[in-house]
């Protein structure tokens, strides 16, 4: 077993940091570290934190932690960033906004850059996570980009999503529209002491009054996470959560699940790095120039790429 694998599993931090580094830049090592981890993963709780901008989502994402480091319990946070459309680099902000938490030896922060990937997560998230899995934390946190309502692809990788709102800043109205919130799993209603919040609060309800008789409901929980208000109540909302997925036999058919989208995730990452080294830049070339002047339609271009790895 490599060195640093094995004080990976003896709870060293330092070699955490350098397993993640390698696995988060898609290194040939780091996917041999996640090979050796992924049999030690699979008892961490995952929890993914997405909203709008604005909706406290770090700040969320910091006070559940602090709720949990008083509950006894450790923590692992990835939080990621959006990257520059240009230059593929991030601010890495959100690991700014959790200060408080960097000398506690519970909780590990991991920021992460989105390098353009769609959905509010990164290309290698899931693997990251499954290495903090693996490192024995009880809850792992994840803390999208953001960017709105396209945002559900966290839900292949969570057990309990959360979604974050606040009020009066058009969030109620965002909220009433299909996508995003039939992933959740708890709804938050941040800011809760600003005007507004008990408004939202009967809105969330009156959705969720429409679902199908029989249907888990999301609980709805008022938080005022910068005063760490309503954090209880908040872990104690994901407790019940995962109560009902373990009792219910549904966490089983979530595994399952997850598992179906990370594989296929990765084989469509492999079939397409494939498909990039069997074809020479001119042959690319030529068949983008037949689609850009409508000689040939993209979908039997792609069947031509397709076929150049298949034969």
């Amino acid at each position: 077993m490599d060195d640093l694998v094995e004080r990976f599993l003896r709870g060293e931090r330092r070699a955490l940091s350098r397993v993640i580094t390698r696995v988060e830049n898609a290194t040939p090592e780091g996917r041999e570290y996640v090979r050796q981890l992924f049999p030690h993963s699979g008892k961490a709780h995952i929890i993914g934190i997405t909203g709008g901008a604005g909706s406290g989502k770090s700040t969320l994402t910091g006070a559940l932690a602090a709720e949990y480091r008083k509950r006894g319990k450790t923590v692992g946070i990835v939080a990621v960033d959006p990257s520059s459309p240009f230059t593929q680099g991030a601010i890495l902000g959100d690991r700014i906004r959790m200060q408080d938490l960097a000398l506690d030896e519970g909780v590990y922060m991991r920021s992460m850059a989105s390098r353009g990937a769609l959905g509010g997560l990164a290309p290698t998230i899931d693997d990251v996570v499954a290495v903090m899995d693996a490192f024995g934390f009880d809850y792992v946190l994840i803390e999208t980009v953001g960017a709105g309502q396209d945002e559900v692809e966290i839900a292949g990788t969570a057990l309990t999503t959360i979604l974050v709102n606040n009020p009066g800043t058009g969030d109620d109205i965002q909220a009433m529209k299909a996508g995003i919130i039939e992933i959740a799993d708890v709804l938050v209603v941040n800011k809760a002491d600003h005007p507004g919040a008990d408004v939202l609060v009967s809105q969330l309800q009156a959705l969720l009054s429409l679902a199908p008789p029989g249907s888990r409901r999301p609980e709805i929980v008022k938080t005022t996470a910068v005063r760490g208000e309503g954090l209880d109540k908040l872990a104690d909302a994901i407790e019940q959560h995962r109560q009902w997925l373990e009792s219910s036999g549904t966490i089983d058919q979530c595994r399952n699940d997850d598992a179906r989208h990370q594989v296929l995730s990765i084989a469509r990452a492999i079939l397409l790095e494939r498909i990039r080294a069997a074809t020479p830049e001119a042959d690319l070339q030529a068949l983008v120039e037949r689609v850009a002047s409508r000689d040939l339609d993209p979908h039997t271009a792609a069947e031509e790429l397709a076929a150049a790895v298949s034969s």
